[in-house]
């Protein structure tokens, strides 16, 4: 359990509900490595969602400003259909529109402890069972990479650096690399560089 790493974004126009969720999720983390990052309104998030992609965990209040969680659910799940998405709001009457999106679970105010830290194990069930990796295979051993963390590829004459939370130099083709990868990104040209 201590090697599971999750980006885990909440989304609430209320800071008390934000902060208490925060806190709630960094309990249920005591084991885990995850990065936290509140956001006050659907729009703040798509901003920074547009440079950075990589969330695993999503905990949306619905009922927020101009866009709301549905709204904001629905534009991410065009291009990501692996991020778990969780929405916790006052109002019971959106509940069929979580299943719209694929929403994992829906969450009334308050929450109770136990029933977000079951949430979120499920999450990570689930994170787990989607988990595609690569295997790089280096002049000394080989490497395994959640393709999740790869960022982009470099090719430099016929090696390979796989850059991720670490840079892999690897011996593999970039062809065999591409036919790997496609499954798991919608737009793969746009990570490969050519040196």
């Amino acid at each position: 359990m201590a090697n599971e790493t999750y980006k885990i974004a909440i989304c609430d126009d209320s800071q008390a509900d934000a902060e208490y969720i925060a806190t709630l999720v960094k309990e249920w983390a005591k084991d885990r490595i995850v990065k936290i990052r509140t956001y006050p309104s659907a729009e703040a998030f798509m901003f920074n969602y547009a440079e950075e992609k990589d969330f695993d965990i999503l905990l949306l209040d619905i009922e927020m400003g101009k866009m709301d969680g549905v709204t904001m659910a629905k534009a991410i799940r065009q291009d990501n259909e692996s991020v778990q998405i969780v929405f916790i709001t006052g109002y019971s009457e959106y509940i069929a529109d979580g299943y719209d999106v694929a929403a994992l679970h829906y969450l009334i105010k308050p929450v109770k402890t136990e029933q977000l830290w079951s949430v979120l194990d499920r999450a990570s069930e689930r994170l787990k069972k989607n988990e595609k990796e690569l295997l790089l295979k280096t002049a000394d051993e080989t490497v395994v990479m959640p393709v999740r963390e790869i960022r982009y590829l470099d090719v430099q004459q016929n090696y390979v650096t796989v850059h991720g939370k670490v840079d892999v130099p690897s011996n593999g083709r970039l062809e065999n690399l591409r036919k790997s990868l496609t499954s798991g990104f919608s737009a793969l040209d746009g990570l490969i560089s050519l040196i």
